[in-house]
């Protein structure tokens, strides 16, 4: 292969032979350049992400630090007031005693609810309110209603366990 290269070029015209090393040098001057130019871009691209991941890199480490101030609190007790009590308060408390049509307590640690023409939006925001109150949603059924955003909703209702 060596020796068919050396052929070829010797074979060419001084001038031919000058023509190609000058076409080589400007070709690779070009690639050089071309090289150079993508990389500067690229440099720039990757400054600008550095201090967008750098901003969010003290973000989560924020967030890291309440998220370990939280844990560290201890959560409230379980209030030992009557379940059925407590979920009265909550349903008066968000304005939903318009819509529950029945509240049956099978036991001391459950409660069973039937609301009709409830907001989801509202109903979701009550069960949220019984956590803290350390009071979970143990089942649901949840059907559309044809107003737009309006739910039934029969659920059973638990007193959290620790």
């Amino acid at each position: 292969m060596k020796t068919q290269l050396r052929k070829a070029w010797e074979s060419r015209a001084p001038r031919e032979r000058t023509f190609i090393v000058i076409l080589s040098i400007i070709i690779s001057a070009t690639l050089y350049l071309w090289l150079i130019q993508s990389g500067g871009k690229a440099h720039q691209r990757l400054r600008a992400s550095v201090t967008t991941l750098r901003a969010q890199a003290s973000q989560l480490e924020q967030q890291s630090i309440e998220l370990g101030q939280l844990r560290a609190v201890p959560t409230p007790p379980a209030s030992h007031t009557d379940l059925r009590t407590l979920v009265q308060a909550q349903t008066d408390a968000a304005g939903l005693t318009h819509a529950l049509i029945k509240m049956d307590a099978p036991d001391a640690d459950h409660v069973q609810v039937v609301f009709n023409a409830v907001a989801f939006s509202d109903w979701l925001n009550w069960v949220t309110s019984l956590k803290a109150q350390q009071i979970r949603l143990d089942t649901s059924q949840i059907e559309a209603l044809p107003a737009p955003g309006m739910v039934s909703v029969t659920a059973t209702l638990q007193r959290a366990q620790h």
